[in-house]
């Protein structure tokens, strides 16, 4: 063989190969063509096969939220979406909205005959004939027994000369105030009715910073308005609110609460009542309050017997006091006494015709002490004081100048005190 053919030899050899290889891939091609169905079940079950995962060999994933801090909340995507829904719907009907009429008498002025000059002209039987006109409030209520108990604000139906009572389906009925609590602002009223929708009460002491909350009532008189937030605080004390004539801890939260809206039900989001919206600020955006579910629950039960709720006091007006405090208002020279430095609750005033008065407590005294346990707080002394019995003795431990002082006081009942 010579050189040159040794040379294309190889070349010779490729070639035969893959003349044969286009052969057999153009022949496989030609057969698939024309018998698909002899080849593409098979191809299928190796791919099923081949993709197919079995349950019991896979490990679960590991969840995206550990579940000591899973919200509250179904699983499922549905439920996400619609607790709201799903509370409303479960306590909806057994909102109702309140409407209340007084008959408010005035005399009309008369400047005439105020003043001193004319007054000999109209004579000693001159009289001015009084003038009549109602009033008329709306507020919010919700059923918490099948045969027409329900719950509501006591400045909603305080005075109130009628009461009517609207639920969701329409049907009205004629309430009847059974009892009123004024310094926890808690009202009872029963209208006539039978297996009436019934609103589910929760526990407010299992309440948290952060959880939703839902407010149900007739805002600005727009029946069945929902509002949604979160509970802000808890424990914001009546007299940081702004309304110290009440005896409140209240639950402080961002949903939407507006005039109208009183009295009714704040819910949680499994649609139980932990709340009973109450207040509004009006210097305040954002910020609602409400009375907590387990203070109506304490006392809902004498208020439905017509019984009065008492709420010990001692008539005086605090403040907390600390030594800077103390040293701050001991340097200037305007301030009406001298403070002592000390860690305490500052008697600021002391109400005439008081407990407090009868028992020879006065302003500047400082309070360090209830029944043996230290007090550094007004909230604190308030607490202690709510929690004692009327008429029964509270010792106090005080400093007044540079002496500690013993001094025992009796609680009267606010509701009994005189008004200023």
């Amino acid at each position: 063989m010579s050189s040159s053919e040794q040379r294309f030899f190889p070349l010779r050899q490729i070639s035969s190969y893959a003349l044969v290889i286009v052969l057999s891939v153009a022949l496989t091609l030609a057969v698939l063509w024309t018998f698909p169905s002899a080849w593409l079940p098979k191809v299928s079950a190796l791919i099923n096969q081949a993709t197919q995962i079995n349950p019991a060999t896979v490990e679960a994933p590991a969840p995206a939220i550990a579940p000591d801090i899973a919200p509250n909340i179904a699983p499922s995507q549905e439920t996400s979406r619609n607790f709201v829904a799903a509370a409303v719907n479960q306590v909806g009907p057994a909102v109702v909205r309140i409407d209340t009429d007084r008959t408010i008498t005035t005399r009309p002025a008369d400047p005439y005959f105020d003043d001193p000059f004319f007054s000999p002209f109209f004579g000693d039987g001159y009289s001015r004939a009084p003038q009549e006109y109602h009033q008329r409030g709306q507020g919010s209520g919700f059923i918490i027994d099948r045969n027409g108990i329900l719950l509501t604000n006591a400045h909603v139906v305080s005075g109130a000369d009628t009461v009517s009572v609207t639920l969701k389906d329409g049907r009205t009925f004629k309430g009847e105030v059974r009892g009123i609590d004024e310094p926890s602002d808690l009202a009872v009223v029963k209208i006539n009715g039978q297996n009436l929708p019934v609103a589910p009460l929760g526990n407010s002491s299992d309440v948290q910073v952060g959880d939703w909350a839902i407010a149900v009532g007739n805002p600005l008189g727009l029946d069945n308005t929902v509002t949604l937030g979160i509970i802000s605080t808890l424990n914001r004390s009546s007299a940081q609110v702004g309304i110290p004539d009440k005896r409140l801890d209240f639950i402080q939260t961002d949903t939407a609460i507006n005039p109208g809206n009183s009295g009714g039900p704040l819910l949680s989001d499994r649609g139980e009542v932990i709340g009973i919206n109450t207040a509004i600020r009006a210097d305040a955006q954002g910020i609602g309050f409400a009375i907590p579910i387990d203070k109506a629950k304490a006392i809902k039960d004498v208020l439905i017997r017509g019984g009065k709720v008492p709420h010990p006091y001692i008539g005086v007006r605090l403040l907390t006091l600390t030594p800077a405090l103390a040293q701050e208002s001991n340097r200037n020279p305007n301030s009406p006494f001298t403070v002592p430095e000390v860690n305490g609750v500052l008697v600021m005033q002391v109400m005439p015709n008081s407990p407090a008065a009868a028992a020879g407590l006065r302003r500047g005294d400082v309070i360090t002490a209830v029944d043996g346990q230290s007090v550094k707080t007004a909230e604190q002394l308030q607490r202690s004081v709510e929690k004692s019995r009327v008429n029964q003795p509270l010792q106090l431990q005080l400093q007044r100048g540079e002496q500690t002082q013993q001094l025992s006081i009796r609680p009267g009942d606010l509701q009994d005190a005189p008004r200023s």
